[in-house]
């Protein structure tokens, strides 16, 4: 029976991995890897040395940030399906073994980028580590319903790092960057919240279908996604990008507009859960579609 058991529970190394959320801590770096590349012209080499350094500096320390999130949240997800199975609330790993992990790994990861990289980069990342564990986590998500919009700025915030990574600066090509993922992260986020609104009301976090309901909430996610259309228009506008990327972020954007659409007008879980799911793809599709255009340009 003890072995059984033992087998059932994951290696020591797996459960701290989980803390770290990889699956959220992969779509992050692969904006800053984005904004790596774009900082730097497509007719240079790009410097894969430094890229490396900072790509694991800025992956530990989302990792450590997303490790001092379920420490904060863990009665939160012992009440949801989603994340009930997480290594705290299943008393795998103690509060006190999560802080000094979540300190340990983002320590390195800022030594990293201070030393290696540029000291600007490193307080950038410091400051989105606050924005999402403290600001974030601990203060807006349990007292106000606009949490994810006002929240939002820190998750934006990957391909800035990786610009300044490799400029030590923050551009205006950046912070377009930023404003796309900004945008994009409420109907992201509240299509979730939709079909969990229940898991979240039983919590005590107030999203904006727990408070507000869901035709509010369902209007919103059309809303936003038009305002995120709109947006994802702009590199090309400003002609940091060519056809190349406005036809991709056109197609894109219209079938996530679709998919809004549907979540407004013909609700299901279903649906909602399609639309969080294609939120995903769509903002790894739209980045690579501006990567792409960056070195195929027409």
């Amino acid at each position: 029976m003890a072995s059984t058991l033992a087998w059932q529970r994951p290696s020591r190394f797996t459960q701290f991995l989980q803390l770290t959320k990889p699956r959220v801590v992969s779509l992050i770096v692969f904006c800053a890897l984005i904004g790596m590349f774009l900082a730097v012209p497509p007719d240079v080499a790009p410097p894969l040395g430094a890229m490396l350094i900072a790509t694991v500096g800025i992956g530990l320390v989302a990792g450590a940030a997303a490790a001092f999130n379920c420490l904060v949240e863990q009665k939160i997800d012992a009440v949801m399906a989603r994340t009930r199975a997480r290594p705290l609330p299943r008393g795998h790993i103690t509060s006190a073994q999560t802080l000094v992990f979540a300190g340990i790994v983002g320590g390195i990861g800022l030594a990293l980028l201070y030393a290696w990289v540029n000291p600007l980069t490193m307080w950038l990342t410091l400051a989105t580590f606050v924005g999402y564990a403290v600001i974030y986590t601990v203060i807006l998500k349990p007292l106000t319903p606009q949490n994810i919009v006002i929240g939002g700025a820190s998750g934006a915030m990957p391909p800035v790092l990786g610009w300044a990574a490799m400029t030590g600066a923050v551009s205006q090509e950046s912070l377009l960057l930023f404003l796309i993922i900004f945008a994009w992260t409420p109907p992201h986020f509240w299509a979730l919240a939709l079909y969990r609104k229940h898991e979240y009301a039983r919590a005590g976090v107030p999203m904006l279908p727990v408070t507000h309901g869901d035709r509010f909430t369902r209007l919103h996610v059309l809303l936003y996604t038009v305002i995120l259309l709109a947006v994802s228009l702009l590199p090309f506008a400003i002609r940091m990008s060519g056809w190349i990327y406005l036809v991709a972020a056109l197609g894109l954007g219209l079938e996530f507009l679709r998919q809004a659409v549907r979540v407004h007008v013909a609700y299901s879980d279903h649906a909602a859960q399609r639309a969080f799911r294609y939120s995903i793809v769509y903002l790894a599709a739209l980045f690579a579609a501006l990567l792409v255009d960056h070195y195929i340009r027409f």
